[in-house]
């Protein structure tokens, strides 16, 4: 009797390492890379103006800020170390004043413009006649070139014009007068509130868009509730605006702190650099007084300051459960 064993054959025997994928997943992959290199393909010029004038300056400001680079100049630059630094906070009464008058001018534009486009983008948000007129009013000043209003206010404030003109008539000719750009005790403050009246139309629309988006059946809710105006605004309208306030916050502060058209247009940073501030005192010793190293070494300091700045600002708004 000759017994025979038998060896069970499995069903499905396993691929051999190296083995062709399917098809199907053969094509998934390559239309994956498809869209990989289409996607690079689109990207691929914003990309390049972003390092071309973004990561590439801002690399050279780093480097330069160590040297004792000009902008011309027969000599190769020098390494310097941290000379230019402690030049800085030591031996350039310029450089603080800048630094003062750049963290008044953002303390006092970021809550007052913030606080006074709120307030008009409550006051156009009303369903009333001829509102649409008062908004485009209220935007007018934005889209003018700030270049053109600094040079219009300019001659507003000057002894003989129209701000001492209104001043002396509402005081019924109690009014001196004076150079308000000339003054270093009312210079900064003369191109604070023309910052202010310029660019309140965009905040007030950023402000009307966040209010827009809270929906009408909390506020029917609240009135029915027997809430006032103002309990409204603290329950209602504010909570829904956290997102647009964190915005209108760190769009304000920026452009406060980088500060530059106005001062360069109505007052070179004087009278005794009352109004001068680290972009311009930047600019002015990097490309005026060709001082190339030691204007890279102020643009490095302010970008540290607006870094800081903005993550302060984050730290205090952020969600708090």
């Amino acid at each position: 009797m000759t017994t025979s064993s038998s060896i069970p054959t499995p069903l499905l025997a396993a691929p051999e390492p190296g083995a062709a994928a399917p098809p199907r997943r053969r094509r998934i992959a390559a239309a994956r890379r498809s869209e990989g290199r289409s996607g690079l393909a689109m990207v691929a010029p914003a990309l390049l103006l972003l390092v071309l004038f973004l990561v590439i300056p801002v690399l050279l400001a780093f480097g330069l800020s160590f040297t004792n680079a000009r902008l011309i100049s027969p000599n190769p630059p020098r390494f310097v170390g941290l000379d230019n630094f402690v030049r800085a906070f030591t031996a350039d009464p310029a450089f603080l004043r800048s630094a003062i008058n750049t963290f008044v001018f953002a303390v006092v534009i970021v809550p007052v413009q913030a606080g006074l486009g709120l307030l008009l983008a409550v006051l156009v948000n009303q369903k009333l006649r001829g509102v649409t007129m008062f908004r485009v009013i209220f935007f007018v000043p934005v889209v003018t070139s700030i270049v053109v209003v600094s040079i219009l206010w300019k001659f507003m404030y000057q002894k003989d014009g129209l701000v001492n003109s209104f001043i002396d008539t509402i005081t019924f000719g109690a009014w001196q007068g004076t150079a308000w750009l000339n003054n270093p005790s009312t210079a900064l403050g003369a191109i604070i509130v023309l910052s202010i009246w310029q660019a309140v139309g965009f905040h007030m629309l950023i402000w009307l868009s966040g209010l827009q988006t809270i929906p009408e059946e909390l506020y029917e809710a609240a009135r029915m509730d027997g809430a006032t105006p103002w309990q409204q605004f603290t329950n209602v309208t504010w909570p829904g605006l956290r997102s647009t306030m964190v915005f209108v916050l760190v769009t304000i502060t920026i452009a406060a702190l980088g500060l530059f058209v106005q001062v360069d247009v109505m007052t070179q940073g004087g009278p005794v650099n009352s109004t001068t501030t680290l972009v311009y005192h930047a600019v002015r010793k990097g490309y005026r007084e060709m001082e190339t190293g030691y204007g890279a070494t102020i643009s490095l300091i302010f970008f540290v300051l607006v870094l800081i700045v903005a993550l302060v600002q984050r730290f205090l708004t952020r969600e708090k459960d």
